[in-house]
């Protein structure tokens, strides 16, 4: 639930903070006080879309946060979206703790998102915000009249799996694509084919090697210095051993002289051993030099075919635009999309067949799920029609339409809310029956009887008592007292018999304060709270207005107590 608001230099909101409670929390005031901005405030919270003029005259932002305490049974799903959105945790599984989010509005409309302190995005906020705060303003349950919310609000009501109507959907979305794929004119696949046997012919022609390029590379080198090779290394056997004053005869020499000193001098004993080494090792190079040279020998038939060979590889590579070690991945891609192409009608009944077990199960889950939305219907109508006779439309009458529709991913049916106003009457949509008034009640009914299924911590009702007066007024309120009953409420309302019915009691009201309106939020004591009550009653708290208040919250009282019994 929401349980700490604070809104700085939003508008006339220089810095508001308001401390809500458990249950129905109302605000009440003057026209243009500021409630509706509190609202928006809110909506921010839940991801709603900032306006470029929301930050106050002379302020470069405007900050909105507020810390939400998540329910036990939402935390599971809470957690989800933190961790799907890698937001970090500040709960565990044995208490309800806190979310923190804060909203920070750039003049221009610019916004930065924070939850838990950890930066992200309106999008990943509104993912959660949906689980947090459900918003009801003003001009919302307009939404009412399309049709196409109908089958989202009997599916929350039945608790409608949708999951595998989803997934049968997806699978045979996903064959039909395959089958696309195999389409198009029969020359333009034989066409095709011919192409790719011609590549192939050619590659598999050439017989490739992976590494081949690079080892003929080397030999090319070599072939093409036969006579410098053979010259460098006669050469360098006779520095090491065959020449005059060789290298072998000088460490020899060396050897001869450190044996001698040895014999006065043991600690040169190692020195004569490297020495010693030294002298088989450049004997064994020398050795291997001549072997080397002597078998060198020019060969001008096989560079020409290693020459031929470079440029062979060199020509496929420039052709196919990739290095040699890729056309060999090419060949086996182009493998399979011939013999994609040869055994394109095999595949096309297998895949016809693959389509047909498809649409079966998309069809079979399309006729659990009508068969749960019509009895969650017949259930609907009979919970909402109970609803709305508390709240003064006991004439009224909600009949749910299913009807059958093209298979979709939501199924095969068409849901559509229709309402007979009055008795003798018959059902038409709701678009061309209901008045304002009406469709807030409705609205209403329909929270009622979903607010055990709709999984959200914080309802708020932003004067959606339009066009409600007199008793009904307080059937309204004690009906929106009843969802409190299960979920925070926050409700906006400009009639008394609704404010009755608070469990706590907010005035907003504006004032001038060094040449500019600020706004203020109290929380109301018993005293100041039937002074309001009276100011709505009449404009003015007078004796009778006073008396008219006590009797609505007395009757308030009466009505909760009736709720509970």
């Amino acid at each position: 639930m929401l349980r700490h608001l604070r809104v700085t230099n939003f508008a006339i909101l220089s810095d508001v903070s308001v401390e809500l409670g458990e249950g129905m929390n109302v605000l009440t005031g003057e026209t243009g006080a500021g409630k509706s901005l509190i609202v928006e405030a809110v909506n921010l919270l839940r991801g709603g879309r900032a306006s470029a003029d929301i930050p106050r005259a002379g302020a470069d932002e405007a900050v909105v946060e507020a810390v939400f305490e998540v329910p036990a049974d939402l935390k599971p799903r809470v957690r989800g979206v933190l961790d799907g959105a890698g937001l970090p945790l500040h709960f565990d599984d044995d208490s309800a703790d806190d979310v923190v989010v804060r909203r920070v509005i750039q003049r221009g409309g610019r916004s930065r998102t924070y939850v838990n302190g950890a930066l992200t995005t309106a999008a990943r906020l509104a993912e959660l915000g949906a689980l947090l705060v459900d918003l009801s303003g003003q001009h919302q349950h307009q939404g009412l009249v399309n049709a196409d919310r109908h089958r989202e609000i009997v599916d929350l009501f039945a608790g409608a799996p949708l999951a595998p109507m989803e997934e049968a959907w997806e699978a045979l979305r996903a064959i039909d694509a395959q089958i696309e794929e195999l389409g198009g004119d029969e020359r333009a696949r034989a066409e095709r084919a011919d192409y790719l046997r011609f590549q192939l012919d050619e590659l598999d022609g050439a017989s490739l090697a992976a590494g081949e390029d690079e080892r003929l590379e080397a030999e090319r080198a070599r072939l093409a210095a036969v006579d410098q090779l053979e010259a460098g290394a006669r050469a360098s056997d006779e520095l090491l051993y065959s020449g005059d004053d060789s290298a072998v005869d000088r460490i020899a020499a060396a050897l001869r002289e450190i044996e001698r000193l040895a014999r006065i001098d043991a600690t040169l004993e190692p020195c004569g051993r490297q020495l010693a080494e030294a002298r088989t090792l450049v004997e064994d190079a020398a050795s291997q030099l001549r072997h080397y040279a002597d078998r060198l020998e020019g060969d001008p038939a096989r560079l020409a075919w290693v020459q031929d060979r470079l440029a062979l590889i060199a020509r496929l590579c420039r052709k196919h635009g990739v290095a040699l070690g890729e056309i060999l991945v090419r060949v086996g891609d182009l493998r399979v999309e011939l013999d994609g192409l040869d055994r394109r009608d095999e595949r096309l009944a297998e895949l016809t067949a693959a389509r047909r077990a498809a649409e079966a199960r998309a069809h079979a889950a399309a006729r659990t799920l009508s068969e749960i939305r019509t009895k969650a219907a017949l259930r609907l109508e009979r919970e909402v029609g109970a609803a709305l006779a508390e709240l003064g439309m006991a004439a009224a009458r909600l009949q749910v339409v299913v009807e059958p529709r093209p298979l979709g991913p939501a199924g095969a049916d068409r849901v559509e809310l229709m309402l007979a106003s009055n008795k003798g009457e018959d059902t038409k949509p709701l678009a061309r029956v209901a008045s304002g008034g009406e469709l807030s009640r409705i609205m209403l009914a329909l929270k009622l009887v979903l607010r055990r299924a709709d999984e959200v911590a914080t309802y708020v009702f932003d004067e959606v008592d339009t066009g409600v007066g007199g008793a009904t007024a307080s059937a309204v309120g004690a009906q929106i007292r009843a969802v409190a009953d299960h979920r925070q409420v926050l409700c906006v309302t400009h009639l008394p018999q609704i404010a009755a019915f608070a469990s706590h009691h907010f005035h907003v009201e504006k004032s001038e304060v060094a040449g500019r309106t600020e706004t203020q939020v109290h929380r109301l004591a018993a005293a100041a709270r039937k002074d309001e009550l009276a100011r709505m009653l009449g404009g003015h708290a007078t004796a009778k207005a006073r008396a008219h208040a006590a009797e609505l919250l007395a009757e308030a009282a009466r009505a909760r107590t009736r709720l509970h019994a």
